[in-house]
């Protein structure tokens, strides 16, 4: 994979100057030992082993293909043991160089962070690591606000209140808490999706009313966008932002038409062998602030 050359460019928009932001990095992990082996939440009950390694391989490698489009990608090998590594949003949660190591509430995935441990202090970050009694599920439950003023972390069915102490204490910002009280959404990215722009989405009945109410201080009603059921279980939420890019899987005209109309270029994949075990375009990448390769 060819290196793209970052560059600082000045450019003007509206009479004023501005710099365009380095090309963002993610890091994906090829689905070669994907299956659904066991059940750690309710979209894996009644698909162990009904998901198609051919065709996630084909969804994968069309989101892979996308997200290269838009920005650098970096690769983790798969290891034997851990058909979920392939959800490297939950590996960690990383900013300028640093990266917060998951602890797994499900031992079924704690097999997973010797290798992402190994695979990130090659890389050349500096790690820490959140104690098993404090459970902490990376960035699929912990997504800093685009303007970097907060880090929005949810609570409740993978990831425990008291780990935010440590998150907080480690960059040095404001952490706000999300409760999540609909075990279908069990991580954040599920349900919650900071968008450039200032807007957010997010399913509103996956919180709880003091979340809400944090959400709504935070943004003003017209940066609300909102998901409906049908969406919100099509994992819309479960969304990839780059610039005015977003990629989801597929979802409905009502809300494509609406993110257009915001400015957005909407691409849509379908990642219905990956919704099998609870995830989607998010759950599949973890955005890195470096590109090694």
């Amino acid at each position: 994979m060819s290196t793209a050359r970052i560059e600082l460019t000045t450019k003007v928009l509206l009479n004023k100057p501005y710099l365009v932001k380095p090309q963002a990095t993610f890091l994906m992990c090829p689905p070669t030992l994907y299956d659904v082996d066991y059940v750690i939440n309710p979209w894996m009950a009644g698909n162990v082993h009904a998901a198609s390694r051919t065709r996630a391989a084909e969804q994968w490698q069309r989101l892979y293909e996308a997200v290269n489009k838009i920005a650098n990608v970096e690769l983790v090998e798969p290891e034997p043991g851990s058909p979920d590594m392939v959800f490297t949003a939950n590996a960690g949660l990383e900013r300028n160089g640093v990266v917060a190591i998951s602890s797994f509430f499900h031992p079924q995935r704690q097999g997973e962070e010797p290798h992402f441990r190994r695979w990130f202090r090659q890389a050349g970050y500096t790690l820490i690591d959140i104690p098993r009694a404090t459970p902490f599920e990376g960035e699929g439950d912990a997504l800093f606000s685009t303007d970097g003023r907060c880090l929005w972390v949810g609570h409740g069915p993978r990831t425990a209140l008291s780990s935010h102490h440590a998150l907080r204490g480690i960059w040095d910002i404001p952490v706000v808490p999300l409760h999540l009280i609909d075990p279908r959404f069990y991580h954040l990215d599920t349900c919650f999706a900071p968008l450039e722009g200032g807007y957010v989405m997010y399913f509103p009945d996956a919180f709880d009313h003091l979340s809400l109410h944090r959400i709504e201080a935070f943004y003003s009603p017209e940066k609300r966008i909102l998901i409906r059921e049908a969406d919100a279980v099509s994992f819309a939420c479960n969304a990839i932002n780059v610039g005015r890019t977003i990629i989801l899987n597929k979802i409905s005209s009502r809300l494509s038409g609406q993110l257009e109309q915001l400015g957005f270029k909407v691409i849509q994949i379908d990642l219905t062998e990956f919704l099998k075990a609870g995830g989607a375009a998010k759950c599949l990448v973890m955005k890195l602030s470096k590109h090694t390769s």
